[in-house]
């Protein structure tokens, strides 16, 4: 589900590494937002991260 429909922006993986440098794997999430969005004069929802929505890619319903 965390995948902007605009920018395509998903999870990133990488690795946490602790304090006694023991390393696990982990997941950042972005931050999408399920909003309303006007396309092609019609209303839709869909998933959009904060990123396009302050950038005004998208424009809101």
């Amino acid at each position: 589900m965390a995948k902007c429909a605009i920018c395509s922006k998903g999870a990133h993986f990488g690795i946490a590494v602790s304090h006694s440098h023991r390393r696990s794997n982990r997941k950042w999430n972005s931050n999408v937002k399920s909003v309303r969005v006007k396309v092609g004069g019609q209303n839709k929802k869909m998933y959009v991260c904060t990123s396009c929505l302050r950038s005004g890619s998208v424009e809101r319903a």
